[in-house]
């Protein structure tokens, strides 16, 4: 099939788990490119092996990371992957089919189901979680917040139905220390920005976000997965608000203390 030359991208870290299924659904791609961060486990051999071309970077945050790797971009198409994603083989061949014919489409937004402790999710607004992940390279702005990023077109785009399969967690302990990370760095950059809270502004927000994944979000129809992922929700949001708290009361601390 002819087609546009495209690029697999995928930034790792420690990314064994899943890597091996991740980099061989891109295996219909011209080239995969990796950047790594510095991983200690399998990654980089995992990466070899599937005969992508590997980069080394020092994590930054993922919009210094994603500008290296994008510097090194040699198609004008990507397919961009986590390292705990992959695409199944109907979503390869989709975006081979519509690769043969682009016209001025600046790229396609893929479905993603994930799976969360003891099943896929199917809704709880984990599914169908359109992304955009196939996107024409100079007609995409990729915009941050921190600890998230997101990818956004500039131009006409289409849904595709194939899947991109993710594993986001091992293991509850996993999410967890998951929250420990993103919440402080949230905190961190919404304190920066100028934004202040308190207990009831933290617990507010906290609750709002339980009722959205379990009830408007129907997660109760994600069995007992709906139920802690709704509950982990509420820890992440109260979590992000009552550090900024902290971050306020270390700040008056700071200024009280006279010399």
């Amino acid at each position: 099939m002819n087609r546009e030359r495209v690029t697999g991208l995928v930034l790792t870290f420690n990314g064994e788990r899943v890597l091996e299924q991740t980099l061989a659904s891109l295996a219909f791609c011209d080239e995969i490119l990796v950047v790594d961060s510095g991983s200690t486990d399998r990654t980089l051999a995992i990466a070899e092996a599937a005969g992508a071309r590997i980069l080394t970077r020092a994590w930054e945050g993922p919009g210094p990371q994603f500008a290296f790797a994008f510097e090194q971009v040699r198609t004008n198409w990507v397919v961009s992957l986590d390292h705990d994603e992959y695409c199944t083989p109907e979503l390869q061949e989709e975006i081979q089919g519509v690769l043969a014919n682009p016209g001025e489409m600046a790229g396609w937004y893929c479905p993603r189901r994930s799976f969360y402790f003891d099943r896929f999710l199917a809704h709880s607004g984990w599914y169908p979680d359109y992304l955009l992940r196939v996107f024409r390279l100079e007609r995409m702005e990729l915009k941050i917040s921190m600890p998230h990023y997101s990818f956004h077109p500039q131009g006409p785009t289409g849904k595709l139905q194939g899947d991109i399969v993710h594993y986001p967690y091992s293991g509850l302990a996993e999410h967890l220390e998951k929250i420990n990370s993103y919440t402080q760095s949230a905190a961190e950059d919404k304190f920066a920005r100028g934004e202040r809270a308190g207990l009831g502004k933290a617990l507010g927000h906290g609750l709002a976000r339980f009722f959205k994944i379990y009830v408007l979000k129907r997660g109760f129809l994600d069995g007992r997965a709906g139920l802690i992922l709704a509950l982990n929700g509420f820890f992440y949001v109260f979590h992000k608000y009552i550090r900024v708290a902290e971050l306020g009361k270390e700040e008056k601390k700071k200024g009280s203390v006279k010399f």
